[in-house]
């Protein structure tokens, strides 16, 4: 019987200009934004206390930008970095466009945009890596720039060769 076990891509599988749609979507639910903030350390009253929040400019409490962030890196891992990667390196360009509320749905998606051999690493290239969310709606919440540093086939140490 074949066997076959979900990994992210090695070097040799990314293409620039190739764009992943990461699914299923991701709806954030009010208890999801309060355990991350508070386990986060993050007192910020603007996703936790909604008496106070009510009197600012959206009249509600927000999605701490952090767990936005987190999931829309977190969704594109299976598809493109799990057992594969070797660090991220870096984050760069993040924004926050529009703002994320309970109940909205996250859809993320990614654009590969450079890759490279390392210079460094033998074996291991460095993929750079533009990620977007978007609301149930289509709209913008979030954009980041990641570079990763990942295995080339031949080199990967627990490669399944065939």
């Amino acid at each position: 019987m074949k066997e076959i076990e979900q990994r992210g891509l090695y070097y040799e599988e990314f293409e620039p200009d190739t764009r992943y749609l990461h699914r299923p979507g991701r709806t954030v639910t009010e208890a999801d934004n309060v355990f991350f903030t508070t386990l986060t350390m993050n007192t910020q009253a603007l996703h936790l206390d909604a008496a106070w929040s009510e009197r600012q400019p959206f009249g509600e409490r927000l999605v701490n930008s952090m767990f936005t962030l987190s999931t829309l890196v977190g969704a594109s891992v299976a598809q493109l970095t799990q057992g594969t990667i070797v660090a991220n390196l870096g984050f760069s360009d993040i924004a926050f466009p529009h703002p994320v509320h309970h109940g909205d749905t996250l859809y993320s998606e990614t654009v590969v945009v450079g890759k490279r051999l390392s210079a460094s690493r033998p074996g291991q290239g460095i993929i750079t890596l533009e990620h977007t969310g978007r609301n149930q709606d289509g709209v913008v919440v979030a954009t980041a720039t990641r570079q990763v540093m990942v295995w080339c086939r031949d080199a990967h140490p627990e490669a399944v060769r065939s």
